[in-house]
């Protein structure tokens, strides 16, 4: 099928699950066109893969279990589901970043299977950043930590839409990020943005009921998002600026960053 033949519904969803998620949706197409529809619909992959990691913590909750358990599986969850890919690219990216080495070079180093100093050290401090801003958010109840965790999860994929977007080029001219990059317009991608802030402030607002006015929880749910999405575009620029553009494994150092910031402004704010 020809890459100009515009992609429907199906097929950014398809393609957003597909390359997004380890759950088992076939992908159809490989086009631009296809990538174009499937970041569009990246915030409902990460809506769902978001829902799955509240639902663990949830369950532990019922169990018995403490704050800080629920809070280690609801951080699992989204690594599972993607098979820590996102992890992995954080890691690497890390590793590029901190050698201190031309482009060409850096990119050669997080293309090497292995893992170095500085993918150690970022992974470490990530994770324990997103457990312990779960924890804290557990603390105030089940749905203020399942909530994030959504949040955290649509935001995560909203940054790869945004980093998807026209104007930021490929370093490479193979792989996932040389498919999808400047593949969204940046109108669609703005609108997105705006469509996704409303709704989860709006959401949210209605889901926190002992908040103390719907107002409120609204105003502070949409500055923390925003303050993820404003996270993830430093790193955006900064690795573009480093790498020349974008690769995969900078997709998956955006996506958790944005998670990342997200849970903790959240815990902070909220």
């Amino acid at each position: 099928m020809s890459s100009r033949t515009s992609a429907g519904p199906v097929t950014g969803i398809r393609f957003a699950f597909g390359t997004l998620t380890v759950l088992p949706v076939r992908v159809t197409r490989w086009d631009r066109e296809a990538a174009r529809a499937g970041m569009l619909w990246a915030p409902v992959a990460g809506l769902v893969v978001g829902l799955c990691a509240a639902a663990a913590g949830g369950l532990l909750l019922v169990a018995g279990s403490g704050d800080l358990l629920a809070a280690v599986a609801t951080a699992a969850v989204p690594a599972l589901l993607t098979r820590g890919l996102h992890l992995d690219g954080l890691a690497d990216t890390a590793d590029g970043l901190g050698s201190g080495k031309p482009a060409a070079d850096a990119l050669r180093i997080m293309k090497q299977s292995d893992i170095g100093p500085f993918g150690v050290i970022t992974l470490l401090f990530v994770l324990l950043a997103q457990v312990a801003a779960l924890a804290e958010l557990y603390s105030g109840g089940w749905a203020r930590g399942a909530v994030a965790a959504a949040l955290a999860g649509v935001v995560a994929r909203l940054s790869l839409t945004l980093a998807s977007r026209t104007g930021v080029p490929a370093a490479r001219p193979e792989g996932l990020g040389a498919a999808v990059a400047a593949t969204v317009p940046r109108r669609a991608a703005a609108a997105l943005t705006l469509l996704v802030l409303a709704a989860g402030a709006g959401l949210s607002a209605g889901a926190l009921s002992g908040a103390p006015a719907p107002w409120y929880t609204a105003a502070t749910v949409a500055a923390a998002l925003l303050i993820a999405l404003l996270t993830a575009e430093l790193l955006l620029r900064h690795c573009v600026r480093r790498f020349g553009g974008v690769t995969g494994d900078v997709f998956g150092a955006v996506e958790e960053t944005a998670a990342t910031a997200a849970l903790v402004a959240l815990a902070t704010l909220l």
